[in-house]
């Protein structure tokens, strides 16, 4: 499995509540429809763990993540032209973006 792994900052001055709305709405669902997306999450990160404990804020202020069932398929949907169409426009709303992609070697599922 490839994991696409978003985080990210919003631009000084944006409306984080009017972000949301897009993001959890329209954005979230042009995730889903994605060809061949398994999952996708989407996350404020509140804080972050260091060897002295848990701390307030973080160097980004957001995650989104993106399951594909292998390489080729994620290739396929994130690289083609109209997907990095689309992800001009969206970089528009966020700010000093790191995107990580990543294969899941081994995963695993508490049941109960």
């Amino acid at each position: 499995m490839i994991r696409l792994t978003v985080l990210y900052n919003l631009p000084p001055g944006t409306d984080e509540a009017e972000f949301l709305r897009w993001r959890t709405g329209e954005h979230q669902q042009e995730n889903e429809s994605m060809p061949g997306v398994i999952t996708t999450d989407f996350g404020r990160i509140d804080q972050h763990w260091t060897p002295e404990g848990m701390q307030n804020g973080a160097p980004y202020r957001f995650m989104t993540i993106a399951d594909f069932p292998d390489r080729e398929t994620f290739e396929r949907a994130f690289l083609s032209p109209d997907a990095q169409g689309d992800l001009n426009n969206d970089l528009k709303r966020i700010h000093n973006p790191l995107f990580l992609v990543s294969e899941i070697l081994i995963s695993s599922e508490k049941k109960g």
